[in-house]
């Protein structure tokens, strides 16, 4: 096992969040949305909060992601588009996705040539063998707003990661694994394989590191793990040792050196989802291996 030291706990930095998810550190700033309330806002290392965009009900932000110009995209829950961020208080449609979508969309990441690959999360047929029948979908939206199916069957893809060497790996919730594909010159996904088998556990949001290791958020363990190709964990942190209160959700890497695990945390419990009334908080690791 790789020689890792890190804190065993998590340190808070902000709370008093309604629904904390799809984290990106960019420019010195951790950018994540605040779902149940709207908004996209970002937060400093000294947990300095601000709002980048407050949106009317019609808009649930999740997946962000950046244009090689610094505009920012959000992903709307509420419909199938892409969102983005031209000025302060500007907001245009980039890409909308609802001849291409099955089910809401999620998460998102954005390359350095301003392609975003977000999931749609599929129709969530409790009686569908999974992940075989599973009809959650990677769509790639080039930088003038053009979209193409580039991955089928996903079992609701979510928290996507680029690696150092072009890998697109994303998150399988239901089924407990990490999907890497190898990336074509024109975007396109290949070569599906399971990158990482997490079972017994779950995966939720992920973070790349610059080993090529990949940091997990697992609710129902209550823990982020990090995971090599292949599956083998080489560090574990306790975020919460009661999943009905505490559930962590999301995490990236960022912070003045590359070596601070952002973990966003749900609070109330996976019954608090559906009935919206869930809270969130923003927690820090400090962790050996930084984002590249």
């Amino acid at each position: 096992m790789p020689d890792q030291t890190l804190t065993t706990t998590a340190d808070p930095l902000i709370g008093g969040l309604r629904f904390a998810e799809a984290p990106r550190w960019h420019a010195g700033w951790l950018y994540f949305s605040d779902i149940f309330a709207h908004r996209v806002l970002r937060v400093d290392e000294a947990g300095t909060l601000e709002t980048v965009h407050q949106f009317d009900d019609g808009v649930r932000p999740c997946g962000l992601g950046f244009l090689p110009d610094g505009r920012l995209l959000i992903v709307n829950m509420a419909r199938p588009e892409i969102l983005r961020l031209d000025a302060p208080g500007q907001v245009a449609v980039h890409a909308d996705l609802s001849h291409l979508a099955v089910g809401g969309l999620n998460d998102m990441v954005v390359d350095d040539r301003g392609r975003a690959y977000t999931g749609s999360m599929g129709t969530h047929d409790p009686a569908a063998p999974r992940p075989v029948d599973a009809d959650g979908r990677v769509i790639l939206v080039d930088p003038d707003g053009s979209a193409r199916v580039v991955a089928t069957e996903v079992d609701d893809p979510n928290g996507p990661v680029l690696l150092p060497d072009g890998t697109y790996v994303v998150a399988s919730f239901p089924s407990a694994q990490l999907i890497g594909f190898d990336r074509a010159a024109d975007g396109t996904l290949t070569n599906r394989r399971v990158w990482a088998e997490l079972a017994p556990g779950s995966a939720d949001g992920i973070a790349a590191d610059g080993a090529g290791a990949i940091w997990t958020a697992s609710p129902l363990q209550g823990v982020v793990r990090r995971v090599l190709e292949g599956g083998e964990i080489t560090d574990v942190v306790t975020i919460s040792d009661d999943v009905t209160a505490k559930l962590p959700l999301a995490c990236a890497l960022g912070g003045h050196d590359g070596r601070t695990l952002f973990v966003l945390c749900l609070l109330g419990g996976v019954e608090a989802i559906a009935a919206g009334t869930t809270g969130s908080v923003v927690e820090t690791v400090r962790v050996t291996v930084p984002v590249r």
